[in-house]
């Protein structure tokens, strides 16, 4: 490969750029240098019949989710399919032409028209291919891959990988592009016992699992509970988030994170296809650089990962807390600025304590009425244990309740002993989300020191933010790695909590409105920056939106990958 340099903040501007699917960014072969669609340069239908006939599956011609509903005067397939499943991540993740979120599917010019196949044909905007990838590979093999790289590189075009949809950059989407999508390349292998290429005989893990680049997380996680293991992975609506894709190779958080890593942390080795098509297995011990830039450098940067092998750890027992609070107004009201700021306070005791979570803030379109919910776990832990550091807190939210009346209505706040992970996997945590919205988002990691020492500040700050969520996803095991060892972030390495919030809009929004939305969300990045400016952001869900603010590289996370 080509001489690179991992910078440690290279990736927030890079995002900027990748984001936002309009002419103004990634519009032009001329800017990139790549070959689209329509352009004299694209392959020839001879040419797609060559690399038709070495790969394994006929190629695919991805459309739009909505294109069904069109022509509106006879649609061309189930509408009523469409509408019906339009929010389900499953759905979606089933089709090499559909984003999680649709407003990577849509394309903005430069005049700020756009083209877009939107679910909702009284807008009467006519179906177009957006930024939907116009051809590609259905890959099922390693072969397959190396076949559609050499083939885009020979061609000189636009390339994307895509699995799930999940990216939050749209760096699977791409106007006039080809696409590889891995989404079927779902083979699962368990090792009791398991060496890396190039390590000595006695250098063994027990337990491991490899992964191919379409397993997504239900399908690990029942493979590992089989085994009666667990594993380090996202959770998402129905678990669909690939397992050995994007998730792991921009850093990966999980709520099991403070007890055993970060994904990349957990990585023992990649199976990767490079640029030229070739393939490298990249451990500790063989292409030290490639694995270097692959545990947290981003997904598709330096190759299409065809499988990923991870740790697993013994399936442990755990305690969950559980609130649930209904306030009767849409804004932060006293009482629950009242129970945030007192969660605030106690979580780096109760991160000291082995807990891990997440809270989140809603509004309920219906009544307007905001929320805040909570839920998070103690890792083999007892009820003893759990009573002695969490219960003073919820015993103080149901008394905040008691006095507040309704204005913070106290649904639940409880703990509650589950037998395994996936256990509790499957009865607590969310299966169904919306998908298929369009939107955009904020998030900045928050070191330890500045929880700890400024909780206040920290609270005031974060619950005005829309659609909030604060993870608890950092400290014990995240905070022990050397920050120089991997290409991941190193603000991760001091974060107790990633903070991410949200604003969207619906499908025919005049961009007058979107930019309006996106102008607060970035005078609220400003505000969140401003509590931590020397830390950074998770990769996966850094915004689309920074500020001005500019870090330099970190000099410990420059590395030439060869």
């Amino acid at each position: 490969m080509a001489p690179v340099r991992l910078l440690r903040f290279i990736w927030f501007y890079i995002s900027a750029l990748l984001c936002l699917p309009s002419a103004g960014t990634a519009a032009t072969s001329s800017a990139l240098c790549r070959c689209l669609s329509g352009e004299a340069c694209w392959p020839s239908a001879s040419d797609f019949s060559r690399l038709a006939k070495q790969v394994s599956q006929p190629l695919i011609r991805p459309l739009p989710p909505a294109s069904p509903c069109y022509p509106i005067s006879h649609p061309s397939g189930d509408c009523d399919e469409v509408h019906r499943l339009w929010s389900d991540a499953g759905w979606r993740a089933n089709q090499s032409g559909a984003m999680q979120g649709a407003v990577f599917e849509t394309y903005v010019f430069k005049n700020g028209t756009l083209d877009a196949c939107f679910m909702n044909t009284a807008l009467g905007v006519p179906c177009g291919q957006g930024s939907v990838p116009v051809v590609g590979v259905d890959a099922r093999s390693e072969a397959d891959i190396q076949a559609a790289v050499r083939f885009a590189a020979s061609h000189n075009l636009r390339l994307v990988v895509k699995n799930t949809g999940h990216d939050l950059f749209g760096r699977s989407m791409a106007r006039g592009s080809f696409i590889i999508w891995t989404h079927n390349m779902k083979n699962i292998t368990f090792h009791d016992k398991f060496t890396p290429a190039g390590a000595a005989k006695a250098e063994t893990y027990d337990y491991a699992i490899t992964l191919g680049a379409g397993v997504q997380w239900q399908e690990a996680y029942e493979a590992v509970d089989a085994k009666n293991r667990v594993l380090v992975g996202g959770l998402a609506p129905g678990g669909t988030v690939g397992a050995a894709g994007g998730w792991v190779l921009g850093g990966g958080h999980s709520i099991l994170s403070p007890s055993f890593g970060l994904g990349v942390d957990n990585v023992l080795q990649f199976t990767v296809i490079t640029s030229d098509g070739k393939r490298h297995i990249a451990n500790a011990h063989q292409n030290a650089d490639l694995f270097f830039a692959l545990r947290g450098g981003g997904g598709g940067t330096y190759g299409v990962v065809t499988a990923v092998t991870y740790r697993t750890h013994p399936n442990l027992p755990l305690i969950t807390a559980v609130l649930s609070a209904v306030t009767d107004s849409p804004t932060p009201n006293e009482p629950l600025q009242k129970l945030f700021a007192d969660l605030v306070g106690v979580t780096p005791s109760l991160s000291d304590a082995g807990w891990a979570g997440f809270t989140s803030t809603s509004l309920n379109a219906t009544t307007g009425s905001l929320s805040m919910s909570m839920l998070y776990i103690l890792l083999n832990g007892t009820e003893d244990q759990a009573n002695k550091s969490i219960g003073p807190f919820l015993a103080s939210a149901r008394a905040l309740s008691a006095s507040a009346g309704s204005a913070l209505q106290l649904q639940t706040a409880t703990t509650i002993p589950v037998g395994s992970f996936f256990a509790w996997y499957n009865a607590f945590f969310p299966q169904t989300i919306t998908s298929g919205t369009s939107g955009a988002l904020g998030s900045w990691l928050l070191p330890r020191d500045v929880v700890e020492h400024e909780p206040d500040r920290v609270a005031k700050t974060l619950l005005p933010l829309t659609e909030l969520t604060m993870l608890m996803a950092g400290g014990g095991a995240v905070s022990q790695p050397d920050p120089s060892a991997m290409g991941l972030n190193p603000a991760w390495r001091k974060a107790l909590l990633h903070t991410v919030f949200a604003t969207g809009w619906a499908e025919g929004t005049p961009l007058r409105v979107i930019d309006e939305l996106i102008d607060v969300l970035k005078r609220n990045m400003t505000t969140l920056r401003a509590l931590a400016p020397n830390s950074g952001a998770y990769f996966n869900e850094v915004s689309c939106t920074p500020t001005n603010a500019q870090e330099p590289a970190d000099p410990q996370n420059v590395r030439p990958v060869t």
